[in-house]
């Protein structure tokens, strides 16, 4: 095991990409702040998103944003208020016609933290032990295919940008026929660096042998903490794509920026708009793309400083046009309570 740690510190040193956070926004954060004397204010992304508290870029509901959205675009989804207990959840469940598995998230959380399938009683039994604050119910969505979109448009102007996608390729191991599934895991550096969340859900099972070829997804959470592969899909940045965001855009009163989480069927399900949104993040957005793996650090930096500047032009002409700024005390406590989320999600 001791082997397996240095093996994974290595990993995690020469790939940016598993870098904690709050190291690699350093220089974000210096921008933000020039961005914001500029502003002359240092909260000025609050008005980027007027339907959205804080512009989405702290302490944002997850369920007030998704009342946001047309229906037919979002998977079921109920918010509880705390204390949450299992029969409120089979309450929920007998209503509304949904089945296990479901998705459990708490209606405040970044980075993925507590987003959890659930596929029994008792796994929503333990889940509501270990966890506190309002939670959603959200319908589990079988869709292949899984993307986060990200789109901003500038107030006035009547088309939007799509600036980055990225496709979200769940944690897997392929069997080769000889090894177990536990030395696949190792053998595997993205599998390798889970191995200790893996071993809670899959010890059972580490002496099996899959056969050549046997695919076995180990993660049914697309996050990037949890060992997902953000995959540039920039490429399928097109005008057919662009013009089905302006559409969903549009139709959200008071949106500019931000990031479609979504699942569809393909490609062309994508691009058409035959959708189910299951998170749309604000100011807080990352283009996400950036996590692909190799991908240049320097690259990255430019995609966040160009996304951080469309976010400052946004502010400004929402802020000319009537939206205040976000007030200075009442935005560092709103960004404590952004960065205990935050690295809940670590």
């Amino acid at each position: 095991m001791r082997l397996l740690k240095i093996r994974n510190f290595w990993t995690k040193l020469t790939a940016w990409e598993y870098w904690p956070w709050y190291i690699v926004y350093i220089p974000v954060f210096a921008y933000w702040l020039y961005l914001g004397v500029r502003a002359g204010a240092i909260f000025f992304f609050s008005a980027a998103n007027p339907a959205i508290k804080y512009g989405g870029l702290i302490s944002a509901s997850k369920k007030k944003i998704l009342d946001l959205l047309p229906k037919e675009l979002i998977p079921l989804t109920f918010l509880l208020k705390a204390p949450v207990t299992i029969s409120h959840i089979e309450e929920v469940m007998k209503t509304s016609g949904m089945q296990f598995p479901i998705i459990l998230k708490p209606d405040l959380g970044e980075r993925g933290w507590k987003v959890e399938k659930i596929n029994g009683r008792a796994e929503a039994a333990k889940y509501l032990n270990e966890s506190t604050g309002d939670i959603l119910v959200q319908e589990y969505l079988d869709l292949p295919f899984e993307a986060g979109v990200f789109y901003y448009r500038v107030p006035r102007q009547n088309k939007g940008v799509v600036s980055s996608v990225v496709l979200k390729e769940l944690l897997f191991v392929e069997g080769d026929g000889l090894s177990t599934l536990e030395e696949l895991i190792i053998k595997k550096p993205r599998a390798r660096i889970q191995y200790y969340k893996l071993q809670n859900a899959w010890e059972e099972k580490f002496d099996y042998v899959p056969e050549k070829g046997e695919r076995i997804e180990l993660q049914p959470i697309g996050n990037h903490n949890r060992g997902t592969a953000f995959l540039n899909g920039c490429h399928l940045i097109d005008e057919e794509l662009t013009n089905t965001f302006d559409v969903v855009s549009k139709q959200i009163d008071g949106f500019y920026y931000g990031r479609f989480d979504v699942r569809c069927k393909d490609v062309n399900a994508l691009k058409t708009g035959d959708i189910k949104i299951m998170e749309l993040n604000g100011a807080a957005s990352e283009p996400a793309h950036i996590y692909h793996p190799g991908y240049s650090i320097l690259k990255a930096y430019r995609a966040f400083f160009h996304h951080w500047k469309m976010l400052y032009r946004i502010s400004k002409a929402n802020h000319k046009k009537g939206v205040p700024y976000l007030k200075f005390k009442e935005g560092l406590h709103a960004l404590s309570i952004s960065g205990r989320l935050a690295d809940q999600g670590l």
